[in-house]
């Protein structure tokens, strides 16, 4: 039995959750569009583009920002439309995925780094021993672009300690959670491992104010609230496999839940399965997203 509430569902695959003004925003990669929904469970699409959309974020005056999966670009939304904010095909391998903005619009970007599906499809399980790994990749708040990390498995959620002195990057295909030191010069170092975590793919993550890691486990219908250093706090079973976290409502202790039937990009581009679950929590959200 799920310890979750199905707030809404009717979607086909949602990511890259965040709070903002009263509302939990979220992509729909298959819908392509930027949808949002409140605490009563009305959804309202913000936003409808040609490509998958992935991660959010706002830069300090507001302007929307958003991963396109496929182009391998930022986009930012400006009155008049969409513009790309930053291009970095030539800093990524295969689709890129989720993102965190910090407070000044300084963002970081995850990418697949291969073709997972297909590569499941050809050797199983065997693509999480040995797989190409990709870039983490820094996108200023003008628009200019750097490698911010090398050599990551499956670079995907990714939150900032409230200090914003520290990132935090779920490796999906490496069942850990790795940190940096984010410099002054928004440079990062001193590469360490946060957690690791045994039998679960680490997806989407947000943190609490207990210095904490909500963890959405995707290859599982959970979310597992760990402590650095790898402890597993507690598990939360949602009602399908869950993709991505977000804590949020109006004291910042709903745990939110992005869950679907598969993650298959043919499956779940096939059927709206995809749902928003929540969960009353005792510690707050912290930190960005």
């Amino acid at each position: 039995m799920a310890d979750t509430d199905v707030l809404t569902d009717g979607l086909f695959f949602g990511e890259g959750p965040r709070w903002r003004d009263g509302r939990l925003w979220f992509s729909d990669f298959y819908d392509h569009a930027v949808k949002s929904v409140d605490l009563s469970g009305s959804i309202r699409t913000e936003l409808k583009l040609e490509d998958q959309p992935s991660g959010l974020g706002w830069l300090p005056d507001g302007r929307l920002l958003v991963v396109s999966m496929r182009a391998r670009s930022v986009l930012r939304l400006e009155k008049n439309g969409l513009a790309v904010h930053a291009d970095i095909r030539h800093l990524t391998a295969h689709l890129c995925n989720d993102m965190v903005v910090d407070r000044e619009g300084f963002a970081w970007v995850g990418n697949f780094g291969f073709d997972l599906d297909a590569e499941i499809e050809d050797r199983g399980g065997e693509v999480f021993k040995t797989h190409p790994t990709a870039n983490l990749v820094r996108v200023d708040p003008d628009g200019a672009v750097c490698v911010a990390a090398p050599d990551l498995h499956f670079p995907n959620g990714t939150v900032i300690t409230a200090d914003g002195a520290t990132l935090i990057v779920a490796e999906t295909l490496a069942g850990r959670l790795t940190a940096f030191t984010i410099n002054a010069d928004k440079s990062l170092s001193d590469r360490r491992t946060w957690a690791e975590i045994e039998r679960a793919a680490p997806d989407g993550i947000c943190l609490n104010s207990q210095n904490e890691i909500w963890v959405a486990n995707a290859a599982a219908p959970e979310i597992l609230r760990v402590a650095q250093g790898g402890e597993i706090r507690q598990r939360v079973t949602t009602h399908q496999p869950c993709y991505a976290c977000m804590l949020g409502g109006i004291d910042g202790k709903t745990l939110f839940a992005l869950t679907a039937a598969s993650s298959d990009h043919r499956l779940a581009s096939a059927g709206r399965t995809g749902r928003v679950e929540t969960l009353r929590v005792s510690t707050p959200a912290a930190g960005w997203p």
